[in-house]
């Protein structure tokens, strides 16, 4: 199952990454509207994506080590969002959606990377 789950992560980061670089779905640095995406974010939505499908292809335990790793990297990733409000280390601009959906993500990893027989 954390296998699978890892192909999903892959296949979602991957189509976000690049659809952060499509005009009309993304217009203004928002994708959909709602998210602040700039390229350096969306290059770490693939570079996520292409962990996951490297750690999916290779196995369970490496997919179980992706979900620890990433979980813990966007957790901090979630908490820096957070208190710098509009910026993650003044490399990647974020909004209170970007930060919320971040949190999300981080304890969706953490709960499979962790908690996962």
């Amino acid at each position: 199952m954390v296998q699978q789950l890892a192909w999903v992560f892959a296949i979602v980061f991957l189509a976000v990454g690049v659809l952060g670089f499509v005009p009309g779905i993304t217009s203004d640095g928002h994708l959909l509207g709602i998210f602040e995406v700039d390229t350096l974010h969306n290059v770490i939505h693939i570079l996520s994506g292409a962990a996951a499908l490297i750690a999916a292809w290779m196995s369970a335990s490496a997919s179980r080590m992706y979900f620890k790793v990433f979980g813990v990297v966007y957790a901090l990733v979630t908490v820096v969002g957070f208190v710098q409000g509009s910026t993650v280390l003044g490399l990647i601009g974020v909004n209170m959606a970007d930060n919320v959906l971040h949190l999300v993500i981080a304890v969706a990893a953490l709960a499979i990377g962790f908690g996962m027989k």
